[in-house]
């Protein structure tokens, strides 16, 4: 089985395989042919403006909770342009999507196509939500269902109109039910950004679905209005309001509007990572891939502290029938990713236990009625322990007008770091909400990186044994013709470690994000004889 495609893989798959325009570039297209107002990416980065090329990447290693901006992601900015140097691509021939009037939120949310797939269906439910507490309101109108999720679309705004954001997934205070109580969905996440108005909440429906489903949200004694207080350095909540709601959902109709096929196609790779596809669910709005995924006892000794944060699996989807050839490459920089993705740990604790991943793939990519369709295995990522370190002496320093010198460089499993000048910055302290009053050593460099750019943990030591956490900012440009990430401007904070600290201490990466392709594997995924809502 080959690896991540190379130039001539690439080749093959842009000459013989159909391929889509990215998703932004057909919105822009449509709006310049009809007017219509376009769904388009508004969450950009406000810390750097980059090329299409290039994404922004921040992490935190070692000990403490990880310090990155906005609690802990990687936030990348994309740009696309509409012009002459787009290159020519053929998309696949999907049926055109009826055309009915789509409500302006759900446009800005990516939900338009999903939302025409459904609603002739009748698999669209108006629960009419809309909560007023101390001039504080909440909306919950358009719900999404199929046999898969249901997405819920939550608006909610501030007495003077603003949109605010006082309810989140991560909060786990809504809940999608039986009448008994017993949770029947898991909250999954969509990849395409949210703009305007809306937070979005994917819930990923259990095997087993009654007829009709209870949504709860529990927000009772609900802060909102919530404001920085330059004074006091934090953020402080203005009221306290009561947005509980509570409706059903009639699922017989989207139960009988789609084809489950269950699976048993098992595969352990030489380091021993074991997969288990469990079942394929195809739906008017996608269709769903679920697999478990679990560690042998020597693999669990090795990998590193939440590995199933940043584990991930490389794949790519082949329909011949449709000439459809699509590389998902897990949650890499400028990589195709499922529509909707599962990541369900709650069973890893238990002994032997295993993580559910499922992949629902959007039809624009993924056709829903092609038969043949074949499932390739080309790697996987997932951070082990594997310490190595270096003398980083700081006098060793050595420039130049507009010339640096390496004076140190970290080299591990392919990852090549070079550091020739630091500084010293103030950097922000997660736990006081702020920026330090000291300015913390800052190494500055370049590296390059065969593995994955996040997940791994660094850690600095000082003579006297004491450890600092290290955080790792650079700019992160798309995956070169060895799939190796090249990182500019690369810098390593070292959180604490003042100029009185002295300037010879030991660099260390505790545990490696690495990138695994030694494997062979390949799955005809299930096929049906008809779809009910065709």
């Amino acid at each position: 089985m080959k690896p991540i495609p190379n130039d001539e893989d690439r080749l093959w798959e842009q000459h013989l395989f159909r391929e889509e325009p990215e998703p932004d570039f057909t919105l822009q297209v449509m709006k310049k042919l009809d007017g219509v107002s376009m769904e388009r990416e508004a969450e950009v980065n406000f810390f750097v403006k980059k090329s299409s090329k290039t994404h922004w990447m921040r992490r935190m290693g070692v000990t403490a909770a990880a310090v990155v901006i906005l609690a802990g992601g990687a936030w990348f900015a994309r740009d696309y342009k509409i012009g002459p140097e787009q290159p020519a691509v053929n998309a696949v021939n999907n049926p055109p999507l009826p055309n009915i009037p789509v409500p302006e939120e759900l446009k800005y949310s990516y939900l338009a196509d999903d939302y025409k797939r459904l609603k002739p269906l009748g698999l669209v439910v108006n629960p009419n939500i809309h909560i007023e507490d101390q001039g504080y309101t909440l909306k919950i109108e358009d719900v999404l269902v199929d046999r898969s999720q249901i997405v819920l679309t939550v608006q909610q705004n501030a007495p003077d109109g603003s949109t605010i954001y006082s309810v989140n997934p991560e909060m786990g205070r809504i809940h999608v039910t039986d009448e008994e109580g017993r949770e029947v969905a898991t909250l999954a996440r969509d990849t395409r950004s949210s703009g305007g108005s809306l937070d979005k909440f994917i819930f990923q429906l259990h095997d087993d679905i009654p007829d009709e489903v209870v949504v709860r949200g529990e927000l009772g004694h609900l802060n909102v209005g919530g404001q920085y207080n330059f004074e006091t350095k934090s953020y402080e909540d203005k009221e306290t309001v009561d947005w509980s709601f509570q409706f059903n959902i009639d699922m017989t109709k989207a139960k009988s509007l789609a084809v489950e096929a269950p699976m048993n196609n098992t595969y352990t790779t030489p380091e021993g990572l074991k997969l288990d596809m469990t079942q394929l669910v195809r739906t008017p709005n996608g269709t769903r891939l679920d697999m478990n995924v679990s560690l042998d006892d020597q693999l669990r000794d090795k990998v590193g502290e939440d590995w199933e944060k940043h584990m991930d699996i490389l794949y790519h989807i082949e329909i011949p029938e449709t000439n459809e050839y699509r590389i998902f490459n897990g949650s890499r920089a400028i990589a195709r990713y499922a529509k909707f993705r599962l990541r369900d740990t709650s069973q890893l604790s238990q002994n032997g236990g295993q993580m559910k991943l499922s992949e629902t793939w959007d039809p624009a990519l993924v056709t829903v009625n092609a038969k043949n369709i074949r499932f390739v295995l080309d790697g996987y990522t997932i951070p082990v322990k594997a310490e190595k370190g270096i003398e980083v002496d700081l006098d060793k320093r050595r420039t130049e007008p507009n010339r640096f010198y390496t004076f140190a460089r970290f080299e591990q499993f392919g990852d090549e770091v070079l550091l020739f000048d630091y500084n010293y910055e103030p950097v922000y302290n997660a736990s006081k909400g702020g920026l330090e009053e000291k300015s913390s050593l800052v190494l500055e460099g370049s590296g390059r990186f065969r593995n994955e750019i996040s997940g791994d943990k660094w850690v600095a030591v000082d003579r006297h044994g004491t450890e600092y956490p290290v955080e790792v900012i650079g700019i992160v440009d798309k995956p070169d013709q060895n799939e190796e990430y090249i990182v500019d401007d690369f810098k390593l904070m070292i959180h604490g470690f003042y100029k009185e600290n002295g300037t010879k201490f030991t660099l260390k990466r505790t545990v490696v994000h690495r990138d695994f392709r030694d494997v062979n594997w390949a799955v005809d995924l299930p096929s049906f004889k008809s779809l009910p809502w065709e």
